[in-house]
């Protein structure tokens, strides 16, 4: 990526914001990688926050409840800069944690001066899109297909959840991967989603392209608390482009009503959204305190609770929205159309349901053991 290149004089992350704000409507409608959202970010001093203060040491520059309120403020500003953003910041914790030196620090130094955007892909092929993604030579390379690649066309590094050299299924490695020393194939046709347009998220094939280190154990994607820390992010971006959705509604809804009280139907949807609003702020604002102060308590039944409650808030915003302003924010286009878009792709995107049922299968066995 190399946004910046040397470092020049920072800019203010709300000016950055403002900015990504005014360009999401062009981007949405001509749909590329959001190149100059990140050179601003990176400006900012936004894309070193999961990095620790010195790099040989552990820990990170900034407190969880703090990225995740930058990551809030971005996505709402652009769903698809949020979604971007995220796989970034989680990516940047993996390596902390998991990257063999000298390449841990070398990775940690060049994305504090902004010249790395890292990202996470997991979503493998369906019958169809080729073989899954899986180690060879040793390791040393990749080889297959992943799909939901976001940011594909314009990060430098992804954390790449592979098979074994025997392609069979199981617990994923975790392979680390130079998205720019070849053999790396996008097919950029692939992804043609209403929402998220600019997010990228690319169907990818590999063939021999370099490994630059297998990071941990297999399953590492899934260890705790990391894996519900990276779910809490995800929640993040939804809560974050519903800020988008309820802000956008309650003004074009203060503009119809001329001045006047608005009547009972349209407070009631209103008061709703607040509400919704309300309930993501609380759940997110409890996972940070406990990721900031006992990590050990945001636990896997925790973060899908409130994935759950989010997307539930989420998509009654997003209802709530489109009964109390009418079709005609739809049909002409705007920051609300955008925002339902993005909502509503992002959330087909996870299938919650699963985790919820073992969670209530849990809560009922309990009761008869």
């Amino acid at each position: 990526m190399n946004p910046a290149g040397r470092m020049k004089e920072r800019i203010a992350f709300e000016d950055a914001l403002a900015a990504i704000s005014a360009g999401a409507a062009e981007r949405d409608a001509e749909p590329g990688f959001p190149r100059e959202p990140f050179r601003m970010l990176a400006e900012a001093g936004m894309l070193s926050v999961p990095v620790p203060e010195r790099i040989e040491a552990r820990g990170r520059r900034s407190s969880f409840a703090e990225e995740w309120r930058i990551l809030r403020a971005v996505s709402k500003a652009d769903g698809s800069v949020g979604r971007i953003l995220d796989g970034h910041f989680n990516a940047v914790e993996r390596v902390s944690l998991l990257a063999p030196e000298p390449l841990r620090a070398g990775e940690l130094e060049a994305v504090a001066e902004g010249k790395l955007l890292l990202g996470v892909w997991g979503a493998d092929p369906i019958p169809g899109e080729g073989e899954s993604a899986r180690l060879a030579d040793g390791g040393d390379s990749l080889e297959g297909v992943k799909t939901f690649c976001s940011g594909a066309t314009g990060l430098d590094r992804a954390l790449v959840a592979v098979r074994g050299e025997d392609g069979r299924g199981g617990p994923p490695h975790v392979a680390y991967v130079d998205l720019h020393g070849g053999g790396v194939e996008i097919d950029t046709e692939w992804f043609t989603g209403s929402g998220m347009r600019s997010s990228e998220s690319h169907r990818v094939e590999f063939h021999g392209a370099r490994v630059l280190a297998v990071l941990g154990e297999r399953s590492e994607l899934v260890r705790e608390p990391y894996f519900s820390r990276d779910a809490v992010r995800t929640a993040v971006v939804w809560a974050g482009v519903s800020d988008l959705a309820v802000d956008s509604a309650l003004d074009i809804l203060a503009a119809k009503s001329g001045g006047s009280e608005p009547d009972d139907i349209v407070s009631l949807a209103a008061g709703a959204m607040v509400a919704a609003r309300a309930s993501t702020e609380r759940w997110i604002e409890a996972a940070a305190s406990l990721a900031d102060t006992e990590p050990e308590k945001l636990s896997k039944n925790f973060s899908i609770h409130l994935r759950q409650s989010v997307a539930a808030a989420c998509r009654l915003i997003v209802d709530e929205a489109e009964r109390a302003t009418g079709s005609h924010p739809f049909a002409a286009g705007g920051p609300l159309d955008r925002a339902a878009r993005d909502v509503r792709l992002m959330l087909l995107q996870h299938r919650l349901e699963p985790q919820l049922a073992r969670s209530g299968r849990e809560a009922i066995t309990e009761r008869v053991r």
